[in-house]
This record gives C-alpha cells, sequence and structure tokens, in this order.
C-alpha cells in the first residue's frame, strides 16, 4: 500500500502546489513584470512563496491521492480479493493512516519552524520589488510618465533604440504649476556606472522656462527663459537598482514567529490591554459628576474596593432655581461650556478605546496564527478519512472522477475555513471557533464515510437514493424479480392461493373502510389507520416474496406488478385526535399539508385497487384461467 500511495502522493502534491503557484503568480504578476528583476531574484522569490503554499496545497493532495489509491484498488477488484482473504479495509488503511500521522506531525513543525522564515523572506522579497522603480522602456508615439518628476514624449526610435527622435521633456520636479520645457531633435539615453541617475544627451534643442517666482516684479512683468542648444546633458536621479529591504520588521510581525514568540506576544499585549482598561475604569468611575464628589478605590485583598467620602451638606440646593437665575448669556455660556467638556471627555476616551481596539485585533491575528499551526495537522488526518474511503466507496481511479470529487470537497473545506477565520479575525466570535470550524464540520464527514466504506454500506448506490427518494417524495416505486436458479421450496398452488385470497380481503376492507374523500378535520383527528396498512404491506411483501420461488415466469412477471405499500406520515399526522386538532389549528402550512395528504391517499387507494387486480389475475394464472381480456376486466364483468 505505501508502494503504491506514496508516488501518487508525491505526484499530487507537487501538481496541487504548481496550481497554487500560479493563483499567487497572477494574483501578483503586476508588481513583477516590467521591474527588469533578474532571474535569481525571482526565483528565490518563487521558491519562498511554494513553501508558503504548502498549507494550502498538502490536504488537497493528500485527499486526491487518497481517492485515486482506493479507487483503484475497488476499480480493479483488489479491495474484494482482500475481503475474501479476510483482510478488512481498517487493515489495508492501517499503514497509510501511519504515515499521515507521521505526515501531520512533519506538518506541524513545519508550520512551527519552517513556515514563518519562508513567509518574512517572500513578503520581503515582495514589498522590495513593489519598491522598485519599473524598467525604463520608451515607447513611441506615448508620453512615459515612469520617470519621477519627468514626462517624456518620443516620437520615433531608432533601430536599435539608441536614439530617440523627436524627444519633449517636461520637467515637473521643481513642484511649481510651471514646468520646464525642452524639445530636442534627438537624443540618447544612458545610465552612469552605479545606476543611480539617468544620463540624456540632446541635441538640436530649445529650453523654456518660465522664472516665476511665486510674486511679480516690480515693473509687473513676468520673466521668461529660453535656450537653444547644439548639445546638452541633463543628469535625472534614477534607482535602476534592486534594494532588499531589512527582513527585522517583517519578522516582527506575526507571520514570521513560532508558537513560543506568539505566546509571549500574545502574554504582553493582554497585559498591556488590561492595563490600559483598567486605567481607563479607574478614571471614569472617579470622575465627577453634577457636583458628587469622586468616589475613591482602594485594594484590599486584590479587589478594588469602593470608598466614598461622605460630605455632610447643611442646606438642600436646587441647581435649577440656580440656573435660571442667571442672564442669558451666562446659561448660554454655561451650557456650550459643559457641552465642550463633555465632547471632549468623550472624544478622548473613544480615541483610547480605538487604540485598545487596535490591540485586540493584533492579539486575534497572533491568535489565529498560533491556532493556524495546528489546524494543518488535524486537516491532513480528516482529508485522508474522507478520501480513503470514499475512494473504496465510489471505486473510480484515475484523474476523472476523483479530481472533481476532490475539488468539490476542497472548496467545501476552503469556503469553511475562510467563513471561520473572518468570523474569527473580527473579533465575531472567540479565535478557536473559528478556526477550529472546517474541522469540526468535516471531521464528522470523514468518519461517517470511513464507517460506511468498513460495512460496505451502498452509499452512492443509485437504486438507494432513487427508494429514499420516492419514500421521502411519496413518488410510486417498482417491484424487481428475477426467476432463480435453484429454489429451495418450491411454490404450492393451494398456498398461493389462501394467501392472494387472504391479501384480498384486507384490501377490500380498507377500501371499504374509507369509501370517501376525508373533510380537513376528519383528516387531522383520524387519517388513515396505519396499523392496517403495515399489515397489508406484511402481507404483501410476504405474497411476493412467497411467488418468488416460482418457475412459472408468467407468475414472477405479474408479481412484478404488486405496488409496494409505503408508510407516509401523510396518510395520518398524529397517533392522537387532539394532537391532530391542536396541530391543525397551530401549523401554519396545515391547509398544504392537507392537499398533499388527500393526494397522498387518493394514490394509496389506488395502489390497493391494483393489488386486488393483481390478485385476481394471479388467481386466474394459478388455476389456468388466465386471458389476455383479464387485463382490463378482472373480475369478468
Amino acid at each position: 500500500m505505501l508502494k503504491t500511495f506514496i508516488p501518487l502522493f508525491a505526484m499530487t502534491f507537487f501538481i496541487c502546489l504548481f496550481i497554487v503557484m500560479m493563483q499567487f503568480l497572477w494574483k501578483y504578476i503586476d508588481d513583477l513584470v516590467g521591474k527588469g528583476l533578474s532571474i535569481d531574484v525571482i526565483a528565490e522569490l518563487f521558491f519562498y512563496a511554494a513553501l508558503s503554499m504548502v498549507p494550502l496545497a498538502l490536504p488537497l493532495s493528500i485527499l486526491l491521492a487518497s481517492l485515486m489509491t482506493f479507487g483503484n484498488l475497488g476499480e480493479h477488484v483488489e479491495l474484494t480479493a482482500m475481503k475474501s482473504s479476510g483482510i478488512s479495509l481498517t487493515k489495508v488503511m492501517a499503514p497509510l493512516f501511519a504515515l499521515m500521522v507521521a505526515v501531520s506531525i512533519g506538518a506541524f513543525f513545519f508550520q512551527n519552524d519552517v513556515l514563518p522564515r519562508s513567509q518574512v523572506k517572500m513578503w520581503t522579497l515582495m514589498f522590495s520589488m513593489r519598491q522598485k522603480t519599473p524598467t525604463l522602456d520608451i515607447p513611441e508615439g506615448t508620453v512615459y510618465t515612469q520617470i519621477p518628476g519627468y514626462n517624456l514624449y518620443v516620437k520615433k526610435k531608432g533601430v536599435n533604440n539608441d536614439m530617440l527622435y523627436g524627444m519633449l521633456i517636461y520637467d515637473v520636479s521643481n513642484g511649481s504649476g510651471y514646468p520646464r520645457i525642452v524639445a530636442a531633435d534627438s537624443g540618447r539615453l544612458s545610465f552612469t556606472d552605479d545606476k543611480r541617475h539617468l544620463v540624456l544627451n540632446l541635441y538640436h534643442g530649445n529650453w523654456y522656462e518660465d522664472m516665476h517666482s511665486g510674486s511679480s516684479s516690480q515693473m509687473g512683468q513676468q520673466l521668461y527663459r529660453r535656450e537653444t542648444f547644439k548639445e546638452k546633458e541633463i543628469m535625472i536621479r534614477y534607482d535602476d537598482n534592486f534594494t532588499r529591504m531589512d527582513e527585522d520588521a517583517m519578522a516582527s510581525q506575526y507571520i514570521g514567529k513560532n508558537i513560543s514568540e506568539l505566546r509571549f506576544t500574545i502574554d504582553s499585549l493582554n497585559a498591556h490591554v488590561d492595563t490600559v482598561a483598567r486605567a481607563i475604569g479607574e478614571d471614569l468611575r472617579s470622575m465627577p459628576v453634577c457636583g458628587v464628589p469622586a468616589r475613591k478605590f482602594a485594594k484590599k485583598n486584590g479587589k478594588d474596593t469602593r470608598i466614598v467620602n461622605k460630605v455632610h451638606v447643611e442646606k438642600q440646593m436646587n441647581f435649577d432655581s440656580i440656573f435660571n437665575a442667571l442672564t442669558p448669556s451666562a446659561r448660554t455660556m454655561l451650557v456650550q461650556q459643559a457641552m465642550s467638556s463633555a465632547m471632549n471627555q468623550k472624544q478622548d476616551y473613544e480615541f483610547r478605546g480605538f487604540s485598545l481596539s487596535d490591540d485586540q485585533f493584533i492579539i486575534r491575528r497572533h491568535e489565529i496564527e498560533m491556532q493556524k499551526k495546528f489546524t494543518l495537522s488535524l486537516a491532513c488526518i480528516i482529508f485522508f478519512l474522507i478520501g480513503a474511503p470514499l475512494g473504496a466507496i465510489i471505486r473510480k481511479g484515475g484523474l476523472g472522477t476523483p479530481i472533481v470529487i476532490s475539488i468539490i470537497l476542497f472548496i467545501i473545506y476552503y469556503i469553511i475555513d475562510n467563513m471561520g477565520y473572518k468570523l474569527a479575525r473580527e473579533g465575531r466570535w472567540v479565535v478557536w471557533e473559528g478556526m477550529w470550524l472546517s474541522s469540526a464540520i468535516l471531521m464528522p464527514l470523514g468518519i461517517f464515510l470511513t464507517r460506511k466504506a468498513v460495512n460496505d454500506s451502498a452509499v452512492f448506490n443509485p437504486d438507494a437514493w432513487r427508494n429514499f427518494l420516492r419514500k421521502a417524495t411519496g413518488l410510486h416505486q417498482v417491484r424487481k424479480l428475477t426467476i432463480k436458479e435453484v429454489i429451495i421450496n418450491e411454490v404450492e398452488h393451494t398456498i398461493a392461493l389462501e394467501k392472494i385470497a387472504a391479501l384480498r380481503v384486507s384490501c377490500q376492507a380498507f377500501l371499504d373502510k374509507y369509501p370517501k374523500r376525508q373533510s380537513f378535520v376528519e383528516y387531522w383527528r383520524y387519517g388513515f389507520d396505519k396499523k392496517q396498512l403495515r399489515e397489508i404491506s406484511s402481507e404483501l411483501d410476504e405474497l411476493v416474496d412467497y411467488l418468488s420461488n416460482s418457475r412459472d415466469l408468467m407468475v414472477i412477471n405479474k408479481a412484478m406488478d404488486f405496488p409496494i405499500i409505503r408508510q407516509l406520515l401523510t396518510y395520518r399526522p398524529a397517533a392522537i385526535p387532539a394532537l391532530g386538532v391542536v396541530l391543525a389549528a397551530l401549523l401554519p402550512l396545515s391547509v398544504p399539508f392537507y392537499l398533499i395528504g388527500l393526494r397522498h391517499q387518493k394514490n394509496l387507494k389506488r395502489e390497493l385497487q391494483d393489488t386486488c387486480k393483481v390478485c385476481d389475475q394471479l388467481t386466474a394464472i394459478l388455476k389456468g384461467e388466465y386471458t389476455r381480456e383479464m387485463e382490463y376486466n378482472p373480475t369478468g364483468a
């Protein structure tokens, strides 16, 4: 099993890694193109990006490889051969499960030790590339704006792009609204040896400059400058080198820390948040309100103990009368001062609250990153428990069906995981609840599929699902019988006729009991007698099972005409009449339910009538009196 699984696992892992790398490339292609980056820098970026994408590609590759492995075994009947020789599916999965445990342990150490360093280097390179100036590639007939402080227009370029013709340069580097304009017949661009300056050698042109200095001259005239030159050299600051950023700034972020560093940062931030929040609380509690003295707090046994200063008031004061005695201007000024003081205090506490919110957001990001160290390991085991039994059930190998199923399951996992991540990041859920949401949902699915595969349950049997839907929706079901090659208990006509007669009597008695359509109240109080219906269904199944031992093809075919009597809830919604009345009164959909129930009852009566008809036809067949006319007139009327 290991020899079969490991090559498939390696192949699917690199395929999945290539796919997620292509997604990474398309996402950040604008930051890479046109920068003149060397091959070694791009290769280094792709290497660190590939390491950072391992947590995304590893679970998908495990799911796909396990599906393909067990799908191939089931398709080539190797699993059936193993089970027939006494090897259960759990024993077949045991070595691969041990391998997945080892992979999960390795994934944990990868997340804790390798991934932080690779992400620091990758994002450092990404930000360095974003800050690098684009490669100088001046097009023809278009204004080029990638040179800082300059706009350059070239009418035509030389054959080897070394000469530029019809040049027009707008120099806006001085920051004023009056640019310097340089027009030249031709020119050449080159870099200095250190590639930190751009040199423009211009030939046969003019220099126009507005000498406006922000104020008019004494004579009310404006000064301009015009220069005609045959050859002129202009040097422009333009750094074309690739400069790496310092990794220390990125290493201090949550993506560059292992578990111990994350835990230390979380504890430090929690202590800071608690200190600031306690200080805000003490300020709020100690603030005097409406002349009431400030309440003091003292520490006693580690808890805040409130100490209220008792102030003796000899005479009760009426603040409203004092306020009304003031002049209107004084009252207005007093109200404005109070509003201004309240607004300042509100803004102060809002700012301090915002700073606390930022700190709590950083704490959540660190907690999310710490939970990710463990979720990947469990995801590997979960996807193996889903893929291996699912492959044994569907029994389809290759790259067709397994890829489709893997993509569907992984998309579901990714959506759930991303939803839990956002809920945890925004603080709507506790961090561990959001990060373990996908595992909590998919783990029961893996256990369910493993149990079904071990017990050889027909989870993906179309007939089983079809019968289930027919039972749920009340659709008609068809019996299927075949002539048995070996028959132990032969069918005796006398016994068969007795069973047929008894079944017909039971069906007719049920039809006579309910000759008319039930009213709304009768339906919810009584409905159909399900006990009598179960007895009829049992008699019918027993008769069909007995007739299946017949050697007469006509008897077998006619027995297949018996309908399947189902036990639907709509035949009788409530077992107790009083409960039925309560449901009819309280259930909002009682009327639609009643209409659906009438339709199902009508279908049941038709099925019982068909049962009586088939009983008459089987009686005629067994007695040798069957004719074609009995298909349409079984009673001979």
